[in-house]
């Protein structure tokens, strides 16, 4: 199967300056650029964590495989140039779906200029399974961090919060020209995307940086599909999804108040807003009529629930 898969996706993968040895050798070959650092992430999706091979389309699949890894480039303030990709495919119908996925990888590669560098295929009794190493670059020391938030900051969103699973987990847009513009017109102290829920992510943030976040709940974008799923189970409000849905793969940020007050000066092309500011005082607040009450983190604990893509996250 391996080598006549291979010859197939080679015929489709196009050839891209920034890889000069790609499928088809050992090792893939890629040149550096003069000035920059090289930015790495990678991830792994599974059938019945992530998504549901069953229900889910497989060229959205592979999509998303490519798109989570995009969004922490994106979160990084870089440019992603290249991926790596590793198919652990169930025996029944190997082939058949590591084309269907592939359909996925090489549209939204080719939608942002990424080059399939290489990869691995291995087909055994078990889950499908995708695993993307992607490789970007940001000028050097000039990557965005987790770390970097300061007392008085603004806290910036990118889009809108929760309700991700009524498909937008699959299909989502990662922010990586909305970050290329941010880099242009606002000096960002810190970011991160949000995988896992608003509260958490922005929870794990304040932590690197040792700060604390004050936010205006009234002010949170919420998202039309967590409206939706908020009227399907009423134990839970739109806004506790959009704080602890998750998989909403939007910019967390820091800049300066006043960068933030020129925000009707900016179009990064995706809705920004600030919800609230960092502080000296640890921890998560949320203000309510005039008055600041505790926030706890909420979102999606790795290794805690087994189910991400069958139903919300507690």
């Amino acid at each position: 199967m391996e080598q006549s898969f291979l010859a197939w996706l080679r015929g489709r993968q196009r050839e891209l300056p920034q890889v000069d040895v790609g499928i088809g050798d050992d090792a893939a070959v890629w040149t550096p650029t003069p000035g920059r650092q090289t930015v790495m992430a990678t991830d792994t999706i599974v059938d019945g964590v992530d998504f549901l091979a069953d229900q889910h389309d497989a060229a959205d699949i592979g999509r998303k495989s490519v798109a989570i890894n995009l969004s922490d480039i994106a979160a990084m303030g870089a440019q992603p140039t290249a991926i790596l990709v590793t198919l652990s495919l169930p025996s029944e119908a190997a082939t058949q779906t590591a084309a269907a996925v592939y359909e996925g990888i090489l549209a939204i590669c080719q939608q942002y200029g990424v080059a399939i560098a290489g990869g691995d295929l291995s087909v055994y009794d078990g889950p499908l399974a995708i695993s993307v190493t992607i490789l970007g670059e940001v000028p050097a020391g000039k990557a965005w961090l987790r770390r970097g938030a300061e007392d008085g900051d603004a806290i910036l969103v990118t889009g809108a919060f929760g309700g991700s699973l009524l498909g937008r987990h699959l299909t989502f847009e990662p922010r990586v020209e909305a970050a290329t513009r941010l880099r242009e017109c606002l000096d960002v102290h810190a970011a991160m995307d949000v995988s896992d829920g608003l509260s958490l992510d922005l929870d794990r943030l304040c932590a690197a940086s040792g700060v604390g976040a004050e936010i205006d709940t009234s002010l949170i974008p919420i998202h039309d599909d967590a409206q939706r799923l908020a009227q399907q189970t009423p134990e839970t409000t739109a806004l506790q999804r959009a704080l602890g849905d998750g998989e909403d793969f939007e910019l967390i940020l820091a800049v300066s108040q006043a960068d933030a007050d020129r925000l009707g000066e900016i179009n990064v092309g995706v809705p920004l807003t600030q919800i609230g500011n960092y502080t000296a005082r640890t921890g998560l607040w949320m203000r309510r009529s005039g008055r600041l009450e505790r926030l706890s983190p909420s979102g999606y604990i790795h290794g805690s629930h087994p189910t991400r893509a069958l139903e919300p996250k507690p």
